[in-house]
């Protein structure tokens, strides 16, 4: 789809050409050039101009079939829609500012080159109507295309998860080493985030299914149309309930861009611990060159600026949807000029969390996790000592007695710069009064694992099990989004099929 900026510069014209203003017939002055300029939405809400080629086609089938357009007309309104449509794709179509908007581009290109039938395409239609028709086709093939994105994050974490489902690595609390997990648990927590992201999109798909063609400027019409066959040609599982809430509603494109910013925090916690485990400090990750810069001064830096970017456009996204919040928050009904600014905040945040889904999926697919570091950050902070505890309940004692003598131990060990491997588990045994084997087994990362054996818990197998169920839930999500990704019955008569 052409992303060109329309032909005409704020300064090159005065005023609109009374032709090319649509709904200028009882005015007499020129457009203020200033105001042609802010009011014109062509230069972003072209992207609209595939999905308004499509409801244009079904609400010219649907005046066909009432009666209200001749057959001839009809067919020469498809045969321009046509023409118009492969010069958008191709990036070819010539945008004009002084008309404005998407829908008058494409009207007024009709008119010049068929005549009077394009005139009739706007029959019972505002343009109320038809943006709040068009955002809602482009937003269900975008989200539909996110949920697919999601998937597929979710699946490079479960095949990353199956892959190290049983290399102990540290859990952590405050940032502080807590207790053993494995590398295949920590990515699956990522995994149930990304799920529930999912299931939004999912659900914003399903509120957003609704015609709201035929609506009219906020009180529908008195002439004949048939809205119900209009949403089956879209692919709509009904129609507005409500004229007036039908052209003012935005709700779908906040719901949708409150996912994206809920999305990119997650995608932003993701890109920290990226951060933080690709340091030296840490050194328990190894990113591809692909997704690392190098600095302009030190030679050595490589340095994660990939996964910083996902920490940053996270602000950027969560920004664009209060931006919207506040364009909506005082409006009365129906439409007011103001909506015209969801059309650039909705776009970025949804291509931006879009191009971060895809780039995380990359990045993470191609990463090195690096056993030995891993290993030796084990012996660290003390990471048994819940164990320990644990290990003196099953040997009798109160837990909160346990908790006491198993602190007083680290504390000691601290003073005296030692870990739990250096003192070994006979003089731990020794020290807190009980037998030497349970304390053995406490000791060991591995049997800690093992012993977690509860539903939702680091034991490898169940990490395994976790990893296999997380991919067939991805696939689950993929085939739900591809069902929302079906070309509509008027898109394929505007693509010159036939109903």
């Amino acid at each position: 789809m052409s992303t060109a900026t329309p032909s005409a510069s704020p300064s090159a014209s005065a005023s609109a050409a009374p032709a090319d203003r649509l709904w200028g017939g009882g005015y007499e002055e020129a457009t203020h050039p200033l105001m042609q300029r802010m009011n014109a939405s062509v230069a972003y809400d072209q992207r609209l101009a595939v999905d308004d080629l499509i409801g244009s086609a079904a609400h010219a089938t649907m005046l066909r079939d009432q009666g209200i357009l001749t057959d001839q007309d009809h067919a020469a309104l498809l045969a321009g829609m046509r023409e118009i449509l492969s010069e958008v794709e191709a990036g070819q179509f010539s945008w004009s500012m002084a008309r404005e908007d998407v829908h008058m581009n494409i009207e007024a290109t009709l008119r010049d080159r068929i005549g009077d039938p394009a005139g009739r395409l706007h029959t019972a239609r505002s343009r109320n109507d038809q943006v709040a028709l068009d955002e809602r086709l482009w937003l269900r093939r975008k989200l539909a295309t996110i949920a697919t994105q999601l998937a597929r994050l979710i699946e490079v974490l479960a095949q990353q998860a199956a892959l190290h489902a049983d290399w102990p690595m540290p859990g952590y609390t405050h940032l502080q080493r807590a207790q053993p997990v494995t590398v295949g648990h920590h990515l699956l927590a990522h995994s149930e985030a990304l799920h529930r992201d999912a299931g939004r999109v999912l659900d914003a798909l399903r509120r957003l299914d609704v015609c709201p063609l035929g609506s009219g400027a906020l009180a529908g019409t008195t002439l004949p149309i048939d809205r119900a066959k209009t949403a089956s040609l879209l692919g709509f599982s009904g129609v507005s309930r409500n004229s007036l809430d039908a052209v003012a509603d935005r709700d779908h494109l906040v719901e949708a861009m409150a996912a994206a910013a809920l999305g990119a925090v997650h995608l932003s916690r993701i890109g920290e611990e990226l951060v933080l485990f690709t340091s030296a400090e840490f050194g328990f990750l190894r990113l591809s060159d692909a997704f690392t810069t190098g600095s302009s001064l030190m030679p050595q830096k490589k340095n994660p600026d990939m996964a910083e970017l996902l920490r940053g456009k996270a602000g950027r996204v969560i920004g664009d949807l209060v931006g919207l919040l506040v364009v909506l928050k005082g409006l009365p009904l129906a439409y007011n000029k103001d909506m015209q600014e969801d059309k650039e905040p909705l776009f970025d945040a949804l291509d931006t969390w879009s191009d971060c889904l895809v780039v995380t999926a990359d990045m993470l697919s191609a990463a090195k996790w690096q056993k030995k570091a891993l290993l030796e950050s084990l012996d660290k902070g003390f990471l048994l000592a819940t164990d320990l505890a644990d290990e003196l309940v099953r040997q009798g004692m109160p837990f909160r007695t346990a908790h006491e003598h198993v602190a007083a131990l680290v504390a000691q060990l601290v003073k005296e710069g030692k870990t739990f491997r250096k003192v070994g588990p006979a003089r731990i045994a020794a020290q807190l009064g009980v037998a030497e084997e349970g304390i053995r087994a406490a000791l060991d990362v591995r049997k800690a694992l093992k012993r977690r054996d509860l539903p939702g818990a680091p034991h490898p197998v169940r990490v395994g099990k976790e990893a296999r169920a997380a991919s067939k839930r991805a696939a689950a999500v993929v085939q739900a989004a591809q069902a929302w990704l079906q070309p509509s019955r008027a898109e394929q008569l505007l693509r010159g099929g036939s109903l």
